[in-house]
């Protein structure tokens, strides 16, 4: 068996699929932009999809490695199939409801050449992530969730004192969402670690099936003694609620992958275990009512394409070609799409991020499918309005 450190190429992105055929499709296309400087691939591994996935990786992109396994084997041991087939230097852990930027791997492998302590001791680089309506997610950099700093996310103390340190772990809040530095724990949306360093601390754990896999690689990693890296340079769109539907048994696997975190890495006792196993409930029932099937209200339509993109709607559709044309101060409440095949994804996630809050929203059309993609709300499931 040959060395499984010599590696010939430079980055390997792995992106985990289950059910979501549609924004795969689009973090393919974003994805593919972003490697093209490199000498990189992109591995999907599908978990049993019933939606086509597969069919449509086939058709659309077969020069994309796809592994379809014939049942749903979990988010841990889905990427570590993937990683097993990779040849790159580096690991990309990638969600498929994600957007990534043309300039995202060049200036991270920029950043690191210019830091070679950084480089020299990298465990994981996260970057900055925003939802589908352009707002920070906070959950980009996180502190170890020890039973204190998970005691103030459960109860929301680190916004009753958000100028205290103890209080304001659970996010990092030692760095803005605009700095880059030194963090613990990073999200398994987004995350690149050499690919030497995956292996040697054993990939995602696969005894837990989802939902703290990354917060355990996350926390292996600096009990290794690497350095865990937030990068604020460079930002990736997560829809984050399309991946998962968070029904009784996102409750159940949710509350279970606490669980499993705090007695693998935790000194066990009484007391210890009654506060984490309610914890780790109310936690889980918090999350599970946060995702709903939102829809920002919106009386325009602002389309950007320099295309002959014509939409139909009951409601007045103007016709920009510029980004920089927006007359935000005339819409308060207005859909803005923005044509793929006319914007780079590098400027729609800058617009997205100047004009967040401003009572718009934000969709993609994607033209093989002359579709409208994505989500109102942090929480949101997401999802396409075909034209």
């Amino acid at each position: 068996m040959g060395n499984p450190y010599l590696c010939a190429m430079q980055l390997s992105v792995v992106i985990l699929n289950y059910n979501v055929r549609y924004f795969l499709e689009q973090c393919l296309c974003s994805v593919q932009k972003a490697i093209a400087p490199l000498d990189a691939e992109i591995i999907v591994v599908d978990n049993a999809s019933s939606d086509a996935s597969c069919a449509m990786v086939r058709e659309r992109f077969p020069e994309v490695k796809l592994i379809a396994n014939t049942e749903n084997y979990g988010f841990p041991k889905g990427n570590n199939q993937g990683v097993a087939a990779a040849k790159g230097e580096y690991i990309c852990i990638l969600n498929p409801d994600t957007v990534v930027a043309e300039d995202t791997f060049t200036k991270i492998f920029s950043h690191l050449a210019a830091h070679p302590e950084l480089k020299a001791n990298l465990g994981i680089l996260g970057c900055k992530l925003i939802d589908g309506t352009g707002h920070f997610l906070p959950e980009s950099k996180r502190g170890i969730p020890t039973p204190w700093v998970a005691f103030t996310k459960i109860f929301g103390l680190y916004k009753v004192f958000p100028k205290s340190a103890r209080f304001t772990r659970y996010y990092a809040e030692h760095l803005t969402e605009n700095q880059s530095g030194v963090v613990d724990i990073l999200v398994g949306a987004f995350m690149v670690i050499p690919r030497e360093v995956y292996l040697e601390l054993g990939g995602f754990d696969e005894n837990c099936f989802m939902y703290s896999d990354d917060i355990d690689l996350s926390y292996m990693s600096l009990k290794s003694g690497r350095t865990n890296y937030y990068f604020a340079a460079t930002t990736v769109v997560h829809y984050k609620g399309e991946s998962t539907v968070r029904d009784g048994l996102y409750m159940k696997r949710f509350r279970e992958a606490m669980q499993f975190f705090y007695q693998k890495h935790f000194r066990r006792s009484l007391i210890f275990d009654g506060m984490m196993y309610g914890g780790s409930f109310l936690f889980s029932l918090f999350k599970s009512t946060q995702q709903k099937k939102r829809t920002l209200p919106f009386q325009a339509i602002v389309v950007f394409t320099q295309h002959q993109l014509q939409l139909q709607s009951v409601f007045p559709v103007t016709y920009l070609n510029t980004l920089h044309d927006f007359p935000s101060q005339k819409y308060k409440a207005v859909r803005i799409v923005f044509d793929t095949r006319s914007f780079s994804f590098e400027e729609i996630i800058a617009f997205m991020q100047q004009y967040k809050g401003s009572g718009g929203s934000f969709r993609n059309y994607m033209p093989h499918y002359e579709g409208l993609i994505g989500s109102d709300h942090a929480n949101d499931v997401g999802g396409v309005e075909f034209l």
